[in-house]
């Protein structure tokens, strides 16, 4: 994939997961306020919840614990 091809709105279902994808627990307030800075929580969750991307459990839940929503699953646990 050739990232400097990508657009800000038209990509967000691309750039979300997989920014989400590469963070850690010592690095997800940085990130999160990052993608905050382009897209709405709205954005962010709903991208989340609908991705193929191989996004983990626990980042789901640390997604949801920030935004005070109910946890969601991309696996069944």
């Amino acid at each position: 994939m050739d990232y400097s091809k990508l657009s800000i709105k038209r990509d967000k279902d691309i750039i979300i997961p997989r920014a989400l994808y590469a963070t850690t627990k010592d690095t997800f307030i940085k990130d999160i306020a990052t993608l905050e800075s382009l897209y709405s929580k709205q954005e962010i969750l709903s991208c989340l919840k609908n991705t193929k991307e191989r996004i983990s459990n626990k980042m789901c839940v640390m997604v949801a614990e920030e935004y005070n929503v109910t946890p969601f699953y991309r696996y069944a646990v």
